[in-house]
């Protein structure tokens, strides 16, 4: 497998790094092509105005989200512009309702080999930065790499990559769709935080994992931890720092709320804590 569709979505103009440069650098390295989707949001709560005042207020909402995809996209094309002419890339502007944001999201993700998205959490971030994530990752079912807000700590990265392993259907997904950047790495850890007692990997935890990689050619090894930490997303963190890790490959979890799959409190708390770009699918 190899990366040759790569999407990145912003939704602000003072956000639009370092997920272009980061998907501008992969897109280069895997002779790639690009799609950056600009997108306008009109948050817009029709039920709370009244029939005569409705068609005003969304008149001026949708100009008002136009205008916000007109600077996203801006910002988007000057931060292509600085990245080498061989590049091969577009950029689409669309306007969403935040009812509609999923749908529109998970239909461009769904032709994605890889949705790098911006951390979605912090200062200055609203509810459509997680909702973009959660999209392209539950409905538009593609893998997708959150880069931390340090475009520095996003550069050369996938050397000495840690897989966060816990026997799960999403983590052998997430690993599956990681295989690139485990194929190049100098050393891939594979960290199981409290394995269970019983279990199909009881007597080896991580071995089965660890020899498949292997035999792919991946340099990996096994490193079985407990759980000296209030939370697991705690230990993964710290041992990311310990192995001066650069790339955490983790599977993503979520629950139903409406029929729709929402990140789930340990990816949330793993989001949040860590310091290097987190591969993720579910």
């Amino acid at each position: 497998m190899a990366y040759k569709s790569l999407l990145t979505v912003a939704t602000s103009p003072d956000r639009v790094e370092p997920a272009i440069s980061v998907a501008s650098r992969l897109a280069l390295n895997e002779d790639a092509h690009l799609d950056v989707l600009a997108l306008g949001i009109d948050g817009t709560q029709v039920a709370y105005y009244n029939m005569g005042g409705t068609a005003v207020v969304l008149q001026m909402a949708l100009e008002r989200a136009e205008h916000d995809a007109q600077a996203v996209e801006k910002a988007a094309t000057a931060a292509l512009s600085g990245q080498p002419s061989m590049l091969r890339h577009s950029v689409e502007t669309a306007v969403a309702q935040m009812g509609g944001l999923a749908g529109l999201v998970a239909l461009r993700s769904r032709f994605a080999d890889l949705v790098v998205l911006s951390r979605p959490y912090g200062k200055g971030r609203g509810a459509e930065s997680e909702a973009v994530v959660e999209a392209a990752l539950f409905e538009g079912q593609a893998p997708v790499l959150v880069v931390p807000d340090d475009p520095s700590l996003s550069t050369n990265f996938g050397r000495r990559i840690v897989i966060a392993w816990d026997q799960s259907r999403e983590a052998l997904t997430a690993v599956r769709k990681a295989m690139p950047f485990l194929l190049r790495a100098d050393n891939v850890n594979i960290v199981i935080v409290d394995p269970a007692a019983h279990g199909a990997e009881r007597s080896d935890p991580g071995g089965a994992l660890c020899q498949m990689l292997v035999r792919h050619g991946v340099r990996a090894e096994v490193s079985v931890l407990a759980k000296t930490l209030p939370r697991v997303s705690d230990v993964i963190a710290r041992h990311v720092r310990d192995q001066d890790g650069d790339l955490l490959v983790m599977g993503a979890y979520g629950h139903s709320r409406f029929r729709e799959a929402i990140l789930g409190g340990a990816t949330r708390d793993m989001l949040e804590l860590a310091e290097v770009p987190v591969l993720m699918a579910h």
